[in-house]
């Protein structure tokens, strides 16, 4: 068994913030309150002074395996995850080959089981992310598949777009959408203002990403399929979302780490290291995305996680993929970013990142009880640390050489230590 004593323990589900000792046998939680290290327990952790909370939860990752193995694979995308306190990761389809196929999803899934984390998967909504000709929902979600997205490839014919949502509804499965209309963008991954301007090309506007967020928040209302807005980005595309979710849609949206802590500013001072699908904006949007936080319209934080080689990214901006590694920096920079600056509790951030995400895939995770699951994440939320040296086999962030705050220490799944900072006695 393992004992963890002195921590100040919070839960989303349950509302607690306090310090209580958690006791683990086995994968699960066996007690909750305060006990004595009296040579039970093979294992105690001294979480004086930390953070405890649910194993954190990303719906949205890509670990580029298989296909694309020279940026990221499935051992050094989890090696990423627990590092930054995550027990729980839902990967993209947009592998190579596209996860469209019972050959390719259950390759996929096979490497999951192997996985000292849980590793989820969905699978693509079109054939070679086409948007021509639906997969088959009811069979994938069979085999394993969590849900549905072309993340990577917007939907653009409408019509299609409703078929598949009215399939995803029938297989009980949530569909998440990359909403750009790459019909309005020059360059992709820089936003369409003064700094692409400035670089002289036209960028991707706004209202590429806000067109597509309503006509799907409409579609969404009207076939009742549960619809999930990924890495939304703009001041409209969160109205949008507030006013659909009033008219009673089953919709849901996820922000980046990115998108509330930069602006398109960061492109001048980083280069490609901050280009990323849909870019980083101006400073009004970042506050509405923050201002969407606050208010629930944005339900909870994704990463985007999306390795890319240094050869990729030092070509010139127009050429250079979009995205940006963010497991190993997304809890410090909510922490940093949001709860620091006082935009949210800190009960409020892990919400948003466990108890949130697993509902929507209906994860039995992101809370801590007895008889729960052991997924747990154990950080301080006042250390400071240097962005450097990262897990992930690419480093493309603009965070490098940031000083942020909350460190995490300890990471377990299924009762199982999977990551141990290196700097604890």
């Amino acid at each position: 068994m393992i004992l963890i004593i002195g921590g100040r323990l919070i839960d989303p589900k349950s509302g607690i913030d306090e310090f209580r000792d958690v006791v683990i046998d086995g994968n699960r939680i066996k007690y909750i309150g305060k006990f004595h290290s009296d040579g039970a327990y093979q294992t105690v952790i001294d979480a004086r002074g930390k953070v405890v909370v649910p194993g954190l939860i990303d719906v949205h990752a890509h670990f580029r395996d298989p296909g694309f193995t020279h940026k990221e694979d499935m051992q050094t995308g989890v090696a990423a995850a627990v590092r930054g306190g995550f027990t729980t990761v839902v990967c993209m389809a947009n592998t190579k080959p596209v996860s469209d196929t019972r050959e390719t999803l259950a390759e996929v899934l096979k490497k999951a089981e192997k996985a000292s984390i849980h590793v989820k998967t969905v699978a693509a909504v079109s054939k070679g992310f086409g948007g021509a000709e639906h997969t088959d929902m009811a069979e994938f979600k069979k085999m394993g598949a969590v849900g549905f997205s072309d993340d990577g490839a917007p939907l653009l014919d409408g019509a299609f777009l409703l078929k598949a949502m009215l399939a995803a509804k029938e297989a009980d499965a949530p569909i998440s959408l990359h909403e750009e209309d790459t019909r309005l963008i020059g360059v992709q991954g820089v936003n369409d203002g003064a700094v692409s301007r400035r670089l002289g090309f036209t960028g991707a506007p706004a209202v590429s990403e806000s067109a597509m967020v309503a006509r799907d928040c409409m579609l969404a209302l009207a076939s009742g399929a549960k619809v999930h807005i990924q890495h939304i980005s703009c001041a409209e595309s969160v109205a949008v979302v507030r006013l659909v979710k009033e008219l009673g849609a089953r919709i849901t949206a996820e922000a980046t780490p990115q998108h509330f802590s930069l602006t398109e500013e960061a492109v001048l001072q980083h280069g490609t290291l901050a280009k990323v699908n849909p870019p980083l904006r101006a400073e009004k949007d970042r506050y509405a995305i923050i201002a969407g936080l606050k208010d629930g319209t944005i339900d909870m934080i994704a990463t985007d996680h999306a390795p890319h080689t240094a050869e990729e990214k030092n070509r010139p901006i127009p050429e250079a993929p979009s995205g940006m590694i963010g497991l190993e920096t997304a809890l410090a920079l909510g922490i940093t970013n949001l709860v620091r600056k006082g935009h949210l509790t800190l009960q409020d951030l892990i919400r948003k990142m466990t108890l949130a995400p697993a509902g929507l895939y209906g994860f039995p995770a992101g809370f801590l009880a007895e008889g729960g699951p052991a997924d747990i994440a154990i950080f301080d939320e006042r250390q400071t640390w240097t962005v450097s040296d990262f897990a992930s086999k690419s480093s493309n962030s603009p965070f490098t050489g940031q000083t942020l705050n909350g460190k995490i220490y300890y990471t377990i799944c299924g009762g199982t230590i999977v990551y141990r900072d290196e700097g604890i006695t």
